[in-house]
């Protein structure tokens, strides 16, 4: 945790620099509210599960615009963020990201020399908020039909995606196109990688560690495991597009002391899809495995997959929209947690390199490049649906 003292000697340092960039001649109005909507958002720590207050202040912002604001309760303390013009919320276009953030917290900073502006979830994701709502707000001054587009942001991107998937089983109703934001170096997205999370869970029998043959050692059991799956990938499906299923072991939890035979133990998985399907993978896991658990069983231990959800194959997003360059993302988004049948856009400001690190930031004029791009993304969600 950062002390108080320094949080609050960096958030007076962030502050001063950040009003001289809003001051500064060349930043027109519109710039200098997204500049300073940004900053508002960020400084307000969102990591996911305290979400409260962030979705407090962009409700009260949005509501100042004079736009209709519906809260959507998630749990006791957190809450979705639905805003539309007018007094319908079944519009044509829904325009979304989300408001929570990894951790740890780190406070907000402008750098006037270069321009860079930086604090967590600086890039991932309300850089793609404030573009987005600045850029709704200027097609509302054009004149931009009421009935057209709706804002929404939701928590618990990060890990799961409870927000999202709240939203699909309450939504107003289906919508023909949706823009989503997440970091894509202002590139259309073209697609994603699926995923699959899996725990393998070990149960042993503990022993002296002069004795071992005394106890089943559940640390040797899943190194065991992990060596198989460690030959598995080397073998995952992959496509043209994506390129190769990736499999990262994050974590390995284990034992208690190096004198003790360790009673249990597990490791934490997660599959990026290239290709095929979550049920192909887990096939493939449970018969590498399978030689494992029967011996481990044999010995009076256990070992057991624990599934992290149901997973998704490769998610393939809409990217007809002219003027843009284009990507595919190895990283998942909310994309598969909103069923319907309308079209699909990823587009945001800033690098998923930088986005869950302690150097997370952007530039300025990314995030004025990605007004514009929201203005022409909108726009062209309008052409497909006349």
């Amino acid at each position: 945790m950062i002390p108080r003292s320094i949080f609050l000697f960096c958030t007076g340092l962030a502050f001063a620099s950040e009003q001289a960039l809003l001051q500064a001649p060349h930043n027109p109005p519109s710039s200098r509210e997204l500049l300073s909507l940004h900053r508002s958002l960020v400084e307000i720590q969102s990591i996911t599960g305290n979400e409260h207050e962030v979705g407090k202040w962009l409700a009260s912002y949005l509501e100042s615009k004079n736009l209709t604001v519906e809260l959507q309760q998630v749990d006791s303390n957190r809450f979705n963020v639905l805003a539309y013009p007018g007094e319908t919320s079944k519009t044509q276009t829904l325009v979304t990201s989300h408001i929570d953030t990894v951790p740890p917290f780190w406070p907000y900073r402008y750098n006037h020399t270069s321009n860079i502006i930086s604090g967590r979830g600086s890039v991932d994701a309300k850089g793609s908020v404030a573009a987005q709502i600045i850029a709704f707000l200027n097609l509302l001054k054009a004149n931009l039909s009421p009935s057209a587009v709706s804002l929404l942001f939701v928590v618990g991107e990060e890990t799961g995606g409870d927000g999202m998937r709240y939203f699909s089983s309450h939504a107003p109703h289906t919508y023909d196109s949706v823009i989503f934001g997440e970091p894509t170096e202002g590139k259309l997205v073209c697609g994603h990688k699926g995923i699959l999370s899996f725990t393998i869970k070990v149960q042993g029998k503990a022993a002296h560690s002069g004795y071992p043959y005394l106890g089943v050692s559940a640390n040797d059991v899943v190194i065991e495991a992990l060596d198989k799956l460690m030959k598995l990938r080397e073998h995952l499906p992959w496509s043209t597009k994506y390129g190769n299923t990736t499999m990262n072991i994050g974590r390995v939890d284990g034992g208690v002391a190096a004198n003790v035979v360790a009673e249990s133990a597990e490791a934490n998985i997660a599959v990026r899809l290239a290709a095929g399907t979550p049920k192909v993978l887990k096939g493939m896991i449970v018969d590498a495995l399978q030689g494992v658990k029967t011996r481990v069983e044999e010995l009076g231990g256990r070992l057991e997959i624990k599934w992290e959800g149901e997973g998704y194959p490769p998610v393939d997003i809409d990217c007809d929209v002219n003027g843009f360059d284009k990507i595919t993302v190895n990283y998942g988004t909310d994309i598969p947690n909103l069923h319907g049948t309308h079209k699909r856009y990823l587009y945001g400001p800033g690098s998923i390199f930088v986005a869950h690190s302690d150097h997370e930031a952007l530039k300025a004029e990314e995030l004025e490049n990605a007004v514009r791009d929201y203005e022409k993304l909108i726009l062209a969600t309008f052409k497909e649906q006349s």
